[in-house]
Protein backbone atom coordinates (compact mmCIF):
# COMPACT_ATOMS: atom_id res chain seq x y z
CA UNK A 1 0.00 0.00 0.00
CA UNK A 2 1.13 3.08 -1.08
CA UNK A 3 -0.43 6.69 1.32
CA UNK A 4 -1.08 8.95 -1.60
CA UNK A 5 -2.57 11.70 0.96
CA UNK A 6 -2.38 13.04 4.25
CA UNK A 7 -5.09 15.65 5.62
CA UNK A 8 -6.99 17.21 8.28
CA UNK A 9 -9.61 18.86 5.69
CA UNK A 10 -12.21 16.09 5.30
CA UNK A 11 -13.59 17.62 2.46
CA UNK A 12 -10.31 16.33 0.78
CA UNK A 13 -10.76 12.69 1.76
CA UNK A 14 -14.34 12.94 0.06
CA UNK A 15 -12.82 14.67 -2.39
CA UNK A 16 -9.92 12.51 -3.57
CA UNK A 17 -12.21 9.26 -2.50
CA UNK A 18 -15.10 10.44 -5.13
CA UNK A 19 -12.24 10.62 -7.51
CA UNK A 20 -10.66 7.31 -7.10
CA UNK A 21 -13.96 5.85 -6.63
CA UNK A 22 -14.86 7.19 -10.11
CA UNK A 23 -11.74 6.10 -11.47
CA UNK A 24 -12.41 1.92 -9.80
CA UNK A 25 -8.93 2.52 -7.74
CA UNK A 26 -9.75 1.04 -4.72
CA UNK A 27 -8.38 2.73 -1.68
CA UNK A 28 -8.26 2.69 2.01
CA UNK A 29 -8.61 5.72 4.57
CA UNK A 30 -6.78 5.11 7.65
CA UNK A 31 -7.44 6.80 11.16
CA UNK A 32 -10.93 7.81 10.38
CA UNK A 33 -12.50 6.68 13.38
CA UNK A 34 -10.04 8.50 15.55
CA UNK A 35 -12.12 11.00 16.64
CA UNK A 36 -12.87 9.18 19.28
CA UNK A 37 -9.41 9.57 20.84
CA UNK A 38 -8.80 12.81 20.07
CA UNK A 39 -12.01 14.19 20.98
CA UNK A 40 -13.22 15.20 17.52
CA UNK A 41 -11.08 18.10 16.77
CA UNK A 42 -10.06 16.87 13.54
CA UNK A 43 -6.03 17.49 14.77
CA UNK A 44 -5.10 13.82 14.00
CA UNK A 45 -4.71 13.54 9.83
CA UNK A 46 -6.29 11.31 7.74
CA UNK A 47 -4.52 9.03 5.30
CA UNK A 48 -5.50 7.92 1.99
CA UNK A 49 -3.91 4.63 0.68
CA UNK A 50 -4.01 2.89 -2.19
CA UNK A 51 -2.53 -0.62 -3.64
CA UNK A 52 1.18 -0.64 -4.98
CA UNK A 53 -0.33 -1.72 -8.26
CA UNK A 54 -2.61 1.71 -8.92
CA UNK A 55 0.06 4.20 -7.07
CA UNK A 56 1.16 5.72 -10.37
CA UNK A 57 -2.61 6.02 -11.76
CA UNK A 58 -3.96 7.41 -8.60
CA UNK A 59 -1.40 9.99 -8.34
CA UNK A 60 -2.04 11.13 -12.11
CA UNK A 61 -5.58 11.40 -11.35
CA UNK A 62 -5.26 13.75 -8.41
CA UNK A 63 -2.74 15.72 -10.59
CA UNK A 64 -4.92 15.69 -13.03
CA UNK A 65 -7.54 17.20 -10.86
CA UNK A 66 -5.68 20.06 -9.68
CA UNK A 67 -4.52 18.07 -6.62
CA UNK A 68 -1.06 17.44 -6.51
CA UNK A 69 0.50 19.77 -4.12
CA UNK A 70 -1.83 17.37 -1.83
CA UNK A 71 0.45 14.54 -2.92
CA UNK A 72 2.71 13.14 -0.30
CA UNK A 73 6.44 12.23 -1.64
CA UNK A 74 6.52 9.15 -3.55
CA UNK A 75 9.23 6.65 -1.90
Amino acid sequence: MRELVRTNDMVLVSAVGALLDGANIHHLVLDQNMSIIEGSLGVLPRRILVHDDDNRQARQLLADAGLAHELRADD
